[in-house]
């Protein structure tokens, strides 16, 4: 029995994906090889993870993939990487934002050091990378943010407070910026995940927490890093050029 050939909606193009060592950055760098592009695994902490990322990759199409180190909550790092990620293929067409960091405080635990992480961590470096790379996309060049459910999910723990607020300025900059940048045919999105089968998701967790998540969408499961990998790269590839300043939820309805 013969495999499905995979469509190579996106060969010749070059991604950077920030936080792809893992989770859902890793089953987007595996897409997006598939589909024919060239991808830079960014990671800060875990070069383990990213150089077996990068050799799986490269085990799909060799020369396909490089790992780069940097702290993308960082004004000085970003530019680094930015720099370091046009050197590695000579161009970027495709700029995927998922790194993020997550904290567990509310309201009279947080203090000026927990906003200036979460934000520093979630907005700024994205927002300044963005600011950097987007005079060398190309026209028809793809910038995908990413959001969380709970920025729509009535049920939002308190706790969540500062990842959430930073979430929310994160849809905020893709509606602005698909204006801004849409005048080069560039388009700017944004996926908002629901809980993912991930490492990160189960970090702290209980069984008994994980089935409570699992129990709000209508499937009773969690879902996986490879059902939000493909609607990143719809996106990216030529299907997603009329989808332009949208927050696109994939949870399950976990949220509606």
């Amino acid at each position: 029995m013969t495999s499905t050939p995979v469509a190579q909606n996106l060969a010749g193009k070059v991604a950077l994906v920030t936080g792809s060592s893992r989770g859902i950055g890793a089953a987007i760098a595996r897409r997006f090889v598939g589909e024919g592009a060239n991808v830079i695994v960014n990671y800060l902490g875990n070069e383990t993870a990213a150089v077996k990322v990068v050799n799986e990759l490269c085990s799909i199409r060799p020369g396909s993939s490089v790992a780069i180190k940097a702290n993308v909550s960082s004004f000085n790092a970003v530019k680094q990487l930015s720099e370091q990620a046009l050197k590695a293929f000579g161009r970027i067409d495709i700029l995927v934002l998922n790194a993020a960091m997550v904290q567990d405080k509310d309201l009279s635990e947080i203090d000026e050091e927990d906003y200036d992480m979460i934000f520093n961590a979630n907005v700024k470096g994205p927002l300044f990378l963005t600011k950097i790379l987007a005079p060398q996309l190309p026209e028809g060049g793809r910038v995908i943010f990413f959001s969380s459910a709970l920025t729509r999910a009535s049920g939002v723990a308190s706790n969540f407070l500062l990842y959430t607020a930073s979430k929310g300025a994160i849809e905020q900059i893709t509606r602005v910026l698909a204006r801004d940048l849409g005048s080069r045919q560039i388009t700017v999105n944004c996926i908002s995940p629901g809980p993912i089968d991930t490492e990160m998701f189960h970090q702290g967790k209980t069984e008994d927490m994980v089935r409570f998540h699992e129990s709000f969408h209508p499937l009773k499961r969690l879902g996986l890093p490879e059902e939000v990998s493909g609607i990143v790269a719809l996106l990216a590839g030529p299907g997603g050029s009329w989808i332009n300043g949208q927050t696109i939820g994939v949870n399950g309805a976990y949220c509606v």
